[in-house]
């Protein structure tokens, strides 16, 4: 916090600091992240597209959507995509570069939409940063229709010990300072590290999904377990 501003989250994920601080950093977020990910963001991204295989027709719910950049695939592929997140910041500058996204205001842990409203719910590099991870894949179930799916990518262990010891050496001690460099926020860096490190490895986030209710669940490591894409099915 600086002079009564909150410039940075802690990790019990207060809602109102983690929107503060997504509203902050909503000018320049999509750049930095592409600089802290080496460049890998693009890719996982694009992994994610696949996984949700949006098709003509079909109606597509991007949780966690911040700038809308997210969702552009599905809406290119002719899916009707609903992009929605809770930093009212990060809609506004979404709507600015994508007037044609139905960017919508909401929280995943309360969902404005009706039952079985989805053929597919997404969330990309967000569920970490809501206070409650149970309720939201909940949520997720609630609005997806029988047969759906939901896509989760977020960052995670890495698999091979050596490398995990330095990627973790690299997110507390590399990243806040690259982030001095490129991002309006630096603060806010030093928390997303910390929410990393804190996050479960990929076998208890599946079974997050199972005690929600999602069926098939399993997972794809992507850049050595950096970040895994998790998907299940509503039966």
């Amino acid at each position: 916090m600086n002079n009564g501003y909150v410039t940075r989250a802690s990790l019990d994920k207060q809602p109102h600091e983690v929107a503060a601080m997504f509203d902050d950093v909503a000018a320049k977020y999509d750049r930095t992240n592409d600089v802290l990910s080496l460049g890998q963001a693009r890719a996982w991204r694009r992994a994610v597209a696949e996984a949700v295989d949006a098709q003509a027709g079909r109606r597509v719910l991007d949780l966690g959507a911040g700038t809308g950049t997210s969702s552009l695939p599905f809406l290119e592929a002719g899916a009707d995509v609903v992009p929605c997140d809770f930093s009212i910041g990060m809609l506004a500058e979404g709507k600015k570069r994508h007037p044609e996204l139905a960017l919508t205001a909401g929280d995943a842990t309360r969902l404005p939409f009706a039952d079985d409203s989805f053929d597919a719910v997404t969330i990309s590099f967000a569920l970490r940063n809501v206070q409650d991870t149970e309720a939201a894949l909940r949520e997720m179930y609630r609005v997806t229709k029988p047969g759906g799916k939901v896509v989760i990518c977020e960052f995670s262990t890495p698999t091979w010990t050596p490398f995990r010891t330095v990627y973790t050496e690299y997110l507390m001690r590399a990243l806040p300072p690259v982030a001095t460099a490129v991002s309006s926020n630096p603060d806010a860096y030093v928390y997303l590290a910390e929410s990393i490190r804190a996050w479960p490895d990929q076998p208890a986030l599946a079974a997050k999904l199972q005690q929600a209710g999602w069926s098939k669940v399993a997972w794809r490591n992507l850049t050595g377990g950096i970040v895994a894409l998790h998907r299940g099915f509503k039966i």
